[in-house]
């Protein structure tokens, strides 16, 4: 078996196996583009062929920034377009396919990469972990009373969930520029949100609000008219009012829009689709029960490559050392390291002592952008402590300020 980086010549071939691969069609090209693939690049793209040439196999990478827990953007290539035809699987073929790209995502010093898993048992093995996750907030009509806040402010420390803005509604069509500037400034304060390139707005690739598919958009200004929040929106059946996704810089600005949807008329009940975990949005509801959560799921996977350099480009919450042995079989790498935190920033290094903490490189992805708390993955059996106090040590040193979510669909 061959694996082979693509060319532009090999777009017809890669799109049309990596379909069969999960049994579909590829879909019939629009006016105005949207296609998903459509931002696909071919140097970053592999094809695993047969010794005869026959393509069996597909994998790619997009080029992404993560943003950390302190707001440090790292590049994090995003794995995705990965499949293999039916008649070759269990055959080692998607194993060579991701020891391939892991490799030389390392010999080109990326610190880590990231995917979304359509199956939740195929890349931990690979060495990726759920580091992010998401939920579905379903709230009838008829039940989406506010709760009157409790929490008045002062004019120097206004109350959370104050808002003077404005809320205007466009097409899709009208606010392209609107929204990815909006979400670029989002996605830069948000930790475990990833980029949106400009290639994937200007080719409307993805899932709406990128995608040509009918939209309406809330988009909120702040009191100078600024753009600084959005949500994008249809009805559907059932008149129920489909939420793809708040985009807003502060809690304000998300309890206005949310306000702004909850509110609208001739409405059975509105389906917020992304839900950040331990979102107030339910607790700003005068009945709490009112808002059901569903589709509770991970979404952004971490592989962590550097272990070292990834450690030290995040932000940390507290001081503290502890000594971290890491397995990585699929890689073959077994490294034992050093991590001294101070004022926040972190120092990390080969060491002989003996380990705090031994895990493997998907749980050291998992617990890394603060989303999953390593004391979890203790109790789980994942994670082994080995001293007192070395859970909740690490604990205090992952915790991120504010929750990482991610909304991007890739």
């Amino acid at each position: 078996m061959e694996i082979r980086p693509t060319t532009d010549e090999d777009l017809d071939v890669f799109v049309d196996t990596v379909h069969a691969a999960f049994g579909l069609f590829p879909e019939t090209p629009v006016e105005g583009g949207g296609l998903w693939w459509s931002a696909l690049e071919m140097d970053r793209c592999l094809l695993a062929l047969t010794a005869d040439g026959r393509p069996v196999g597909t994998a790619a990478t997009y080029p992404f920034e993560l943003t950390l827990p302190g707001g440090t953007l790292v590049p994090a290539p995003g794995v995705t377009a990965v499949g293999v035809l039916p008649s070759h699987r269990r055959q080692g073929v998607l194993s060579a396919m991701m020891r391939h790209q892991l490799t030389e995502l390392r010999a080109r010093g990326e610190v880590l990469s990231v995917l979304l898993a359509s199956e939740a048992t195929i890349y931990g093995r690979f060495g990726y972990g759920p580091a992010t996750y998401t939920a579905r907030l379903t709230v009838p009509r008829h039940k989406a009373a506010r709760a009157v806040p409790r929490a008045h402010g002062t004019a120097d420390a206004p109350a959370t969930g104050q808002d003077n803005g404005s809320v205007e509604v466009l097409r899709r069509a009208e606010c392209g520029e609107i929204l990815e500037e909006v979400y670029d400034g989002y996605r830069r304060a948000q930790p475990g949100a990833l980029s949106r390139p400009h290639r994937w707005w200007a080719l409307r690739a993805g899932q709406p609000p990128i995608s040509p598919a009918p939209r309406y958009v809330a988009v909120h200004r702040n009191t100078d008219g600024v753009p600084d929040g959005y949500a994008s929106y249809s009805i559907g059946e059932g008149k129920t009012l489909t939420v793809d996704e708040t985009i807003a810089t502060d809690d304000a600005v998300f309890t206005a829009l949310a306000r702004f949807v909850l509110e609208h008329d001739l409405v059975s009940q509105v389906v917020f689709k992304h839900v950040p975990p331990q979102h107030p949005l339910r607790w700003q509801l005068a009945d709490f029960r009112a808002g059901e959560v569903g589709g509770d799921t991970d979404w952004l996977w971490v592989r962590l490559l550097d272990v070292p350099r990834a450690l030290t480009a995040r932000d940390w919450s507290t001081d503290g050392e502890l000594v971290l042995a890491v397995d990585d079989p699929f890689l073959d790498d077994h490294g034992r390291y050093l991590l001294t935190v101070r004022d926040g920033k972190a120092d990390c290094v080969p060491t002989g002592r003996e380990p705090d903490l031994s895990l493997d490189v998907c749980d050291l992805g998992s617990v890394y952008l603060g989303g999953t708390a390593p004391s979890t993955l203790v109790r789980a059996g994942h994670i082994q402590a080995h001293r007192p106090g070395a859970a909740a040590l690490a604990d205090a040193l992952f915790r991120a300020d504010r929750s990482p979510h991610c909304l991007h669909w890739f």
